[in-house]
C-alpha cells in the first residue's frame, strides 16, 4: 500500500510539472527577470526628446581555431539614472549577425520611472544572433537628459570554465522636439 501511494505521487508530479504551453513559457521568458512592467499610453510625438541606441549582444563567441562556438546568456539592461524624470522605451528589438529582426521584446511603451531598471534576457539556447548579434532600443522622455544607462552583459560556464563580459551601447540617433 505505501509503494502505491509513492507512486502515485511521483506520477502526479511528473503529470503536472509536464503541463506547461510553450507559448507561456515564452511569455514568460520575455517578461522576466526583474519585475513586472509598466505600460503607458503615449507616443513618440507625446515626447521632446527621443533617442535610439545600438546595443551589441553577443549570443555566443568563437574559441579555439574560430570554428567553435561558445554559448553565451545576454542580460540588456536598461537603466533610467534620473533622480527625478521618468523615461519611455518605446521598442527594444533583437537583431541577429546580418541585421535581420529576431525579436520584438516590447509591445507598448514602457514606463521607467526615476531610479527604475529594466532588463531583457537572450538565452543561452538561442543560436540565431551569433556573435554579432544586437539589440536597437528606442527611448525618449519629456526633457532631454543623458539618464539613460543601456548595456549588455553575457556570461556562461561550461564544466569548469566560466566567462563573462559587458558592452556599453551607442547613440546612433538623437532627436529633440520643441516643447
Amino acid at each position: 500500500m505505501k509503494y502505491s501511494a509513492i507512486i502515485s505521487f511521483l506520477l502526479f508530479l511528473l503529470f503536472a510539472g509536464g503541463c506547461r504551453t510553450e507559448n507561456s513559457e515564452t511569455d514568460l521568458r520575455k517578461s522576466y527577470p526583474s519585475h513586472k512592467y509598466s505600460y503607458v499610453d503615449i507616443s513618440a510625438s507625446d515626447l521632446n526628446y527621443l533617442e535610439t541606441d545600438y546595443v551589441p549582444v553577443y549570443s555566443d563567441i568563437y574559441f579555439q581555431d574560430g570554428t567553435r562556438r561558445f554559448k553565451l546568456t545576454a542580460t540588456v539592461s536598461i537603466r533610467n539614472t534620473s533622480m527625478v524624470d521618468s523615461a519611455y522605451v518605446l521598442q527594444a528589438t533583437y537583431y541577429d549577425s546580418y541585421g535581420n529582426v529576431l525579436s520584438e521584446y516590447l509591445n507598448s511603451t514602457l514606463l521607467l520611472s526615476p531610479l527604475e531598471s529594466i532588463e531583457f534576457v537572450v538565452e543561452e539556447d538561442e543560436q540565431a544572433g551569433g556573435a554579432g548579434a544586437n539589440f536597437i532600443v528606442k527611448w525618449g522622455a519629456t526633457n532631454y537628459s543623458d539618464q539613460m544607462l543601456i548595456q549588455s552583459v553575457m556570461i556562461s560556464t561550461f564544466g569548469q570554465q566560466g566567462m563573462s563580459f559587458m558592452s556599453d551601447s551607442k547613440v546612433i540617433e538623437r532627436i529633440h522636439n520643441k516643447p
